[in-house]
């Protein structure tokens, strides 16, 4: 039974990392999407 208990906290402190390094990720990513597209209408302006 304890174990069960162990599983189900890594599981949630796994998921709060999965979603924090997907947040590294993801949003300098947009940053630098949305950057790229403005300086490329820029241009065709």
């Amino acid at each position: 039974m304890n174990d069960r208990i162990d599983t189900q906290e890594a599981n949630s402190s796994n998921k709060g990392l999965l979603v924090l390094f997907w947040a590294y990720v993801l949003i300098p990513l947009a940053w630098g999407v949305t950057n790229t597209l403005t300086q490329a209408i820029k241009l065709f302006r």
